[in-house]
């Protein structure tokens, strides 16, 4: 039997350990296929042949070895055809899919071709539904909190206004809970817009009681009396999104207009995706895969893993893209306690 493996979206801390997961747990006469770059190397057949030599400590490294691109293999009906003749072409009798929204979904296509598809959810934004957690959000958090910790110093030192950019494109979970985690004074989400005269008066509020502001925000975020988010629309991905950031620029150049106050903007960006995946997202990737390898050995396609709880259960496939996982308002009410 070959099972291949592909890791598709961005890359984020713990995906190693899913394919560690998948590899270990396979037994010795199952073949595990490597598929270079996602949905990419579905198209171009670039493969490699996974062991447990090749997967020995990796869960402890950030990023994918598998490599990763953003590729919609129906967006074109020659792309499609060529992904369909390679998978025939390696004889892969199952394939598990490690991404987010956009991963699923063409696993889900696929799956309603016929064939046999398992889906990893995978977001660092922790907005795959029907899932309580994904892994590498945890990490990220811990990262976007750390900085905001790191950066409250040397605002209060020059009694300045600092925007932290975080990521969070539909979803504000990891601008949340980082900046609820770091004491962040203000936190913009996408569920939650304000207007740029409201965002004024919480600084021109704080800052004539206190002599320094941070507030967290979300690369999503859009004040109600902007007309679009901030980001490059000429840059679009193959699933239509447009390459977001700027907005913690945006929103200090205009509070610094509006109020007069030293303002400066940070983006994280990148570095909550990078670098080593805390135990937790180790423990629950590596769980995942483990999950994955026994959902094909137990010919249970079309399924996702998801966490409910402490435990690893399957779902549909397509209840992992139905819809998406948003801050609920409670939660953020509850971060509105200390705004300020």
């Amino acid at each position: 039997m070959k099972v291949g493996i592909l890791t598709g979206g961005g890359d984020c801390p713990g995906l190693n350990a899913v394919i560690r997961g998948i590899v270990k747990s396979a037994p010795k006469d199952i073949e595990i296929i490597g598929i270079m770059h996602g949905w990419k190397g579905l198209i171009t057949g670039e493969v490699t042949k996974l062991t447990d030599d090749d997967v020995e400590g990796i869960h402890i490294i950030g990023g994918t070895i598998l490599g990763t691109s953003r590729t919609n293999p129906f967006k074109s009906e020659e792309n499609k055809n060529k992904m369909l003749e390679n998978i025939e072409k390696l004889g892969l009798d199952a394939l598990i899919a490690i991404g987010g929204d956009d991963t699923l979904s063409v696993a889900a296509k696929l799956s309603s071709l016929g064939y046999k598809v398992i889906g990893v959810p995978k977001t660092i934004d922790n907005d795959v539904s029907n899932t309580d957690y994904t892994f590498g959000y945890h990490t990220a958090v811990n990262v976007g909190a750390d900085a905001i910790d790191r950066l409250h110093s040397t605002a209060k030192s020059h009694g300045r206004v600092l925007f932290v950019e975080l990521m969070g494109r539909e979803a504000g979970w990891i601008t949340l809970e980082a900046g609820l985690a770091a004491g962040a004074h203000l936190i913009l989400i996408p569920e939650y817009p304000m207007t740029l005269e409201e965002i004024v008066r919480y600084v021109n509020e704080r800052m004539d009681k206190k002599s320094y502001m941070i507030i967290a925000v979300a690369e999503g975020f859009k004040p109600t009396d902007l007309e679009n988010v901030i980001g490059d629309k000429n840059e679009v991905d193959a699933f239509g999104h447009i390459r977001l950031g700027g907005i913690a620029h945006y929103l200090a150049e205009i509070i610094k207009e509006k109020t007069g106050y030293d303002t400066r903007s940070v983006v994280l960006g990148h570095l909550l995706r990078g670098g080593t995946p805390t135990a937790f997202d180790r423990i629950l990737g590596t769980r995942y895969g483990v999950h994955a390898m026994k959902l094909v050995l137990e010919k249970d396609f079309g399924r996702m893993v998801a966490l409910r709880g402490n435990a690893i259960v399957s779902i549909p496939l397509e209840y992992g893209i139905a819809t998406k996982k948003f801050v609920p308002f409670e939660y953020y009410k509850l971060a509105q306690i200390f705004f300020g």
